[in-house]
């Protein structure tokens, strides 16, 4: 079969694979609660060029390796545990904080980071690095790309330039979606920003990452 022939399969499996609930779903709905959509945009795009970066990899045969060593596979669960339990323990500093300054104590880093937490220079640069970092530090991504794209490489193609295409496609059709989740949430905003619905969706946030975090410590081949 030809590529056109594979294609809507594959855009059925990405739209799937999409709505699954990960570190990626978590990420986007925390920032486009308590921070807007403008804000999200970076995170999406860090996490799609993570995803697009890991595509290439699985075709240049680089995942694959990673896949298979054990040694490799253990540092990016082990890494990729850390990012989300941190990202995490931030949301739960953030909702500590807040709750301090809201009965009157002392908040001197809330005071110099804004009501969100976040200083606004080169706020967008971080966002996008902490969605690449999210997405390279899962070690389930390695292992699904070297198992998802070869199912629709029509034969007889060159798998390095047909992975890059429906990576490309994928990427493309994942960043509509989740900037239309973005968008969504955002528009509840002034609700989520309220301050004791702000501490509250952090600290639940941040047991969500720090969970997350927790299963991708405990993932096996």
């Amino acid at each position: 079969m030809d590529l056109l022939g594979q294609l809507p399969a594959f855009l059925l499996a990405v739209l799937l694979i999409s709505a699954s609930p990960g570190p990626a779903i978590a990420l986007i709905l925390r920032r486009a609660a308590l921070r807007g959509f403008r804000r999200t945009v970076p995170v999406v795009l860090g996490l799609e060029a993570g995803l697009y970066l890991w595509a290439l990899l699985a075709a240049a045969g680089v995942a694959a390796l990673v896949a298979a060593s054990e040694v490799a596979f253990v540092v990016l669960r082990v890494v990729g545990a850390v990012v989300l339990i941190v990202l995490g323990v931030r949301a739960w500093r953030t909702a500590w904080r807040e709750r301090r300054a809201a009965t009157g104590a002392p908040a001197v880093q809330a005071l110099e980071t804004g009501p969100t937490g976040e200083a606004g220079r080169g706020s967008g640069w971080r966002a996008f690095s902490e969605g690449v970092l999210v997405q390279l530090a899962n070690p389930k991504a390695a292992v699904f790309m070297v198992a998802f794209f070869p199912q629709f490489v029509p034969a007889g193609s060159p798998v390095f330039q047909t992975t890059a295409l429906l990576a490309a496609v994928q990427v493309g059709l994942e960043t509509v979606l989740y900037l239309s989740l973005a968008a969504s949430v955002s528009s509840a905003g002034g609700w989520f920003r309220r301050p004791r619905i702000r501490r509250r969706l952090e600290a639940v946030s941040g047991t969500v990452l720090v969970g997350l975090g927790l299963r991708v410590a405990a993932t096996s081949h």
